[in-house]
């Protein structure tokens, strides 16, 4: 069958306007080419649905009841083309983000803010995880972007440095190390830090770095995530090796960051985006945003 959504909607607006004239104005279209579609539409049912003897031409009952049987097939195809436009221009839609929680409070909130502002029909679920489980769920499509510490080599996943911080040392403000400018490394006892999950990219990165004691890496206590290893900290619990805007995720008044002398170690932040589909439209317009401010957020 030759017939496609023009014949349908010449069809119906035919029968909505009570002519083809009328028809042809609220299509947009001259009156001899919605005729032509309707007789196209004629020849290939190979019967009359219009009595053209009549003036206007009324609808047959065979026009009608094929008028009642594609009646739904023209909602739908108007609610689904309603629903593009509105994803297209950001009337509506959900961003499902991820993050690293150190990434939210000085990165993703204000950028979020900005992004939200004037969007009133987007939703976004925000997951935080850490790196590796978040550039899965990205590649996987659960998520359509995350920023995070650097994942594994994926031919799913591309990943842009847009953000980095230097590690230092998290202590209580009451610590012997929280008045000073700076600590060596070799003044921190091993036995006080308090380290994190081995898959969490602040972790492995100190895994990979040279500078890094050995017996650093394996303390006493550890902690699944940044923020039960900072409320770890707060409670007198001992110290932690993490990047600045880890230390100052909550701009907890009792915890100090405090830099570590000759120790150049940097964490850097990821956009993981997916490398083998295309974004959504908010996430698209979200990665703007990021873009437009990274110049402004990235240390050099």
């Amino acid at each position: 069958m030759n017939i496609n959504f023009r014949h349908l909607r010449a069809l119906h607006a035919v029968a909505a306007q009570g002519s083809f004239s009328a028809a042809a104005e609220t299509l947009g279209v001259v009156p001899s080419a919605l005729s032509e579609l309707v007789r196209q539409l004629e020849a290939d049912i190979g019967a009359p649905l219009f009595d053209r003897r009549t003036r206007p031409p009324s609808i047959t009952p065979l026009g009608q009841d094929f008028l009642d049987d594609t009646a739904p097939l023209i909602a739908g195809m108007e609610r689904a083309v309603d629903r593009l436009r509105a994803r297209a221009g950001l009337e509506s839609g959900t961003l499902h983000l991820g993050a690293s929680p150190s990434a939210i409070s000085e990165l993703l909130a204000p950028l979020l803010s900005d992004f939200l502002a004037g969007r009133a029909g987007i939703r976004c679920m925000l997951h935080d995880d850490i790196a590796e489980r978040l550039a899965i769920m990205v590649a996987e499509g659960r998520l359509d972007i995350a920023i995070a510490g650097r994942a594994q080599r994926s031919p799913d996943l591309r990943q842009r440095a847009i953000l980095r911080d230097q590690v230092g040392l998290a202590c209580p403000t009451d610590h012997a190390f929280a008045g000073r400018d700076s600590v060596a490394l070799d003044e921190i006892d091993a036995d006080s830090l308090i380290g994190l999950d081995a898959q969490t990219g602040t972790q492995q990165l100190l895994t990979d770095s040279p500078a890094i004691p050995r017996d650093f890496l394996s303390p006493r206590l550890t902690a699944h995530s940044t923020i039960a290893q900072l409320c770890l900290v707060r409670a007198g619990l001992g110290v932690a090796l993490l990047p600045r805007n880890a230390v100052l995720l909550f701009r907890d008044p009792d915890i100090r960051f405090v830099p570590i002398e000759g120790l150049d170690l940097w964490r850097s932040l990821y956009l993981l985006e997916p490398a083998r589909r295309p974004l959504t439209e908010a996430a698209r317009a979200f990665v703007e945003v990021l873009e437009a401010a990274v110049p402004t957020l990235t240390t050099p």
